[in-house]
């Protein structure tokens, strides 16, 4: 019998089952992602965002207040009656989300507990999930290096089973075979722009190699102009220092060699080389304004989003 602890804990494994992606509903109950803006508003940097905020219907019209905003004063109605009027206006309840989630052969690494690729697709079910409990519209692009699919946002259940059934299929089909040219993260942004409608909440989770390309950036940047996003980057701890001193077999899949992880000067510039890639990934993020979560294969992801959205329900 599947315990709490079981969901909300460690991801584990080298791939994922959709059951326990389905599994996520529960714990993802106790997210808000509508206190996003102030939950993250430490990790978007000093520069201002380009969002512009959800839409927002008029309701009606009613005489000033005492603490009404005075860019709201309906000026017909003051003049026609002679007392100040201010209009009222009801937030829009209805703002689609989408999840770029990344299945890439990078994706696939994992020294600990999972595969980077495994925490993508549980932090994918947790914010898919919440989303739709908070009544939002839901949809997503999965992709690797060879393909993707679109999942168009709709506000039901079918919906989120059929955007967490894609991430189990390109995840499943990992590792993909090596070959010649292929997607890159600038052509899946591109991709993102195309069929993410403006107002959306855009979750991106990836590892984001590839980022630092100038069109990669471009298209971060123009997605930036009409959309709210998030990224939460994807890492396992080896990635970040080399084990212990030792010869160790490696392989990117293709090509085996020995490394030997007892040299120093290695291990100082393998920390420096990860620390500078964090940094560059940090400062691009800053620059648009877009919050940045730090995911680890040894952490639990939900633990991760409720310390931002873990705000109580009504």
């Amino acid at each position: 019998m599947t315990q709490l602890s079981d969901i909300t804990g460690r991801a584990r494994g080298s791939y994922v089952q959709l059951e326990q992606l389905i599994a996520q509903r529960f714990p993802a109950r106790k997210l808000q992602l509508l206190h996003r803006n102030r939950a993250l508003s430490a990790l978007a940097g000093a520069n201002k965002s380009n969002f512009r905020g959800r839409g927002i219907d008029f309701e009606e019209v009613r005489r000033y207040q005492a603490g009404d905003d005075i860019r709201s004063i309906d000026w017909r109605v003051t003049a026609r009656t002679g007392a100040a009027h201010t209009k009222l206006f009801r937030e829009e309840r209805e703002r689609p989300v989408m999840l770029l989630v990344d299945q890439r052969q990078g994706m696939f690494f994992g020294s600990r507990y999972c595969f980077k690729s495994v925490l993508a697709a549980r932090l994918a079910a947790l914010l898919t999930w919440s989303a739709l409990e908070g009544g939002d519209k839901i949809g997503g692009l999965v992709f690797n290096r060879r393909e993707h699919r679109e999942i168009k946002p709709r506000r039901s259940r079918r919906t989120a089973l059929a955007l967490l059934s894609e991430i189990c299929k390109y995840n499943s089909a990992l590792p993909v075979p090596p070959g010649e040219g292929g997607a890159t993260l600038s052509d899946t942004l591109a991709n993102l722009r195309r069929v993410t409608r403006p107002g959306s909440n855009v979750f991106l989770i990836s590892d984001f190699q590839g980022i630092e390309d100038d069109m990669a950036c471009d298209h971060l940047f123009q997605l930036a102009q009409h959309t709210q996003i998030s990224a939460i980057t994807c890492a396992d701890p080896l990635e970040m220092n080399l084990p212990r001193g030792g010869r160790y077999t490696v392989t990117d899949g293709e090509l085996r060699s020995e490394l030997n992880t007892a040299h120093q000067g290695l291990r100082e510039a393998y920390r420096e080389s990860y620390r500078q890639r964090q940094e560059a990934l940090g400062t691009i993020m800053q620059r648009l304004g877009i919050p940045l979560l730090r995911a680890t294969t040894d952490e639990s992801p939900f633990n991760l989003l409720q310390t931002y959205f873990g705000e109580a329900r009504p």
